[in-house]
């Protein structure tokens, strides 16, 4: 029960993406029993977060949880907020089963207008957030004014080149980030870009395994 993770709910039910895609239709999505995503935490989350000190952390669009549990894990005070309360009651409850619940927070809220309850974290996560790049710009800069001086901020997106050479994410180059966008969105927000690059992998489709490709972000907070 979500009654095991302290929930903050914030207006909930905004549209995000192109106008279609609400959080009804996520909480549908997330209703069956298995987790969409599985429960193995992303790659490149583990192979760059694990090189960070552990503190607290904002999950942000977190989903079921499976980066959220991970990071618990190892150390971190986590917070996953997410507009499906569906997929939280999830999240909350594989916390409770992993025995990490006094580490992991839930908001429910939308990315473009949360109010998390740490106020200040050591590190901002983005995982597979594909919206407009309008929308991810101010996703990205709200989430970065949580970062205190010297923490980092992290993400990883389907990224555009796929429509050309691979088969990760949405078929639309409006919510595919680019290398180039994703430095521009940190632009005057006080950030130094570490890395901002592609990565190669594999994507599991219904024809097996197919290239996909996904930009990764790094940057840290001045100061």
């Amino acid at each position: 029960m979500l009654s095991f993770i302290q929930v903050y709910f914030v207006e909930i039910g905004k549209t995000w993406g192109m106008g279609k895609v609400t959080a009804d239709y996520w909480d549908k999505k997330y209703e069956i029993e298995e987790f969409i995503y599985t429960k193995t935490e992303n790659r490149f989350v583990v192979e760059y977060v694990s090189q960070l000190k552990p503190g607290r952390v904002i999950d942000l669009a977190g989903g079921e949880g499976r980066n959220s549990v991970w990071l618990a894990k190892q150390g971190w005070t986590v917070e996953n907020i997410d507009f499906s309360a569906v997929a939280l009651k999830k999240y909350a409850d594989y916390a409770e089963e992993s025995g990490l619940a006094a580490k992991c927070l839930a908001t429910v809220a939308d990315a473009l207008e949360f109010v998390p309850q740490q106020e200040q974290v050591e590190l901002g996560l983005i995982g597979y957030l594909q919206i407009p790049a309008g929308d991810l710009k101010k996703a990205i800069r709200r989430l970065g004014k949580h970062v205190v001086s010297g923490g980092y901020l992290f993400g990883v997106w389907h990224a555009r080149a796929n429509l050309a050479g691979g088969f990760g994410g949405p078929r639309d180059p409006r919510v595919l980030p680019t290398v180039g966008f994703l430095k521009r969105a940190l632009w005057g927000q006080g950030f130094d870009v570490i890395e901002c690059t592609l990565r190669d992998g594999q994507i599991q489709t219904k024809e097996g395994l197919k290239p996909s490709i996904t930009v990764v972000l790094l940057a840290r907070k001045r100061g």
